[in-house]
């Protein structure tokens, strides 16, 4: 018998990582209500078109001495605060949800594509232990303002999960890991930055080849998700779902959603043959 405090096993190596892992349960670090790092903002070049409509709006009311002008103003000010809310909080809400309903034992090794400065990797290296996160991404400012590896690390610092936390420079149609190397395999409006339809099924089939058997895929995006979703099909995935993630995830507002792919990878079945006797 193995006696490991007050919990004796029998000496099953299966039985050991089970326990361990649920020992290493308790220790995942405090996922707290207000992250510490500075994750920028989605799609910074958009910024300035609303704000200059918003401007030209006012100056029209003022200039003209009517109040209608001020109504388009209003409207768009309100596009623009719903897809400010969605990229600087609605977007972290949503996905510690989604994280939740993972129930990650905390010794995974999850890849985030298009990773950016971080929000989605953070809140998976919080869900973990022994495991790593890793996040990929070619760092284009144009995605994410100030997008950066170093951005990245400062955030993961300042999260307290460093240690948990690994970044490559690396093409989503072209991913630097082994084959089956990643037990699960996220997305956050990333793959649609992919150029044409043949590079984002590229980009799905990379996931689909790095992730494990009985691995699990979670992919969400602005558009382009019916297409992954039969892409995933054709590749032999099960479970596949589709779904709106609300309002929370609205960038502008019920005309610009979110949806979540979601997809996981046949388990291979172990099967024990006895010889046959004559």
């Amino acid at each position: 018998m193995i006696s490991r405090g007050r919990v004796d096993f029998p000496p099953n190596a299966a039985a050991i990582r089970e326990y361990e892992a649920l020992q290493a349960q308790r220790q995942v670090t405090p996922k707290p209500t207000r992250l510490k790092g500075a994750y920028g903002f989605d799609a910074p070049y958009l910024m300035p078109i609303p704000a200059f409509l918003i401007v030209v709006n006012i100056l029209d009311a003022v200039i003209s001495r009517s109040v209608w002008p001020l109504a388009p103003a209003a409207i768009i000010a309100a596009c623009m605060g719903c897809g400010l809310h969605t990229s600087r909080r609605g977007k972290f809400l949503a996905w510690a949800e989604l994280l939740d309903e993972l129930h990650l034992r905390g010794d995974e090794r999850v890849l985030d594509l298009g990773c950016g400065r971080g929000a989605l990797l953070i809140l998976a290296a919080q869900r973990l232990t022994t495991g790593r996160a890793v996040g990929v991404d070619l760092w284009s400012k144009s995605d994410q303002s100030g997008n950066a590896a170093q951005a990245t690390q400062r955030n993961a610092v300042a999260e307290g999960v460093a240690d948990r936390v690994e970044l490559h420079t690396g093409d989503m149609t072209n991913l630097p890991f082994e084959d089956s190397s990643f037990d699960v395999v996220l997305s956050n409006v990333a793959i649609h930055n992919v150029r044409g339809q043949a590079g984002r099924r590229k980009a799905i089939e990379e996931a689909v080849r790095v992730l494990r058997p009985g691995g699990r895929l979670r992919i969400a995006d602005i558009w382009a998700t019916r297409i992954y979703e039969a892409h995933l099909a054709t590749l032999g995935m099960t479970g596949i779902t589709r779904r709106n993630l609300g309002w929370r995830m609205w960038w502008s507002g019920p005309w610009l959603p979110t949806h979540l792919v979601t997809a996981n990878r046949v388990r291979i079945q172990n099967s024990l043959t006895s010889p046959s006797t004559n």
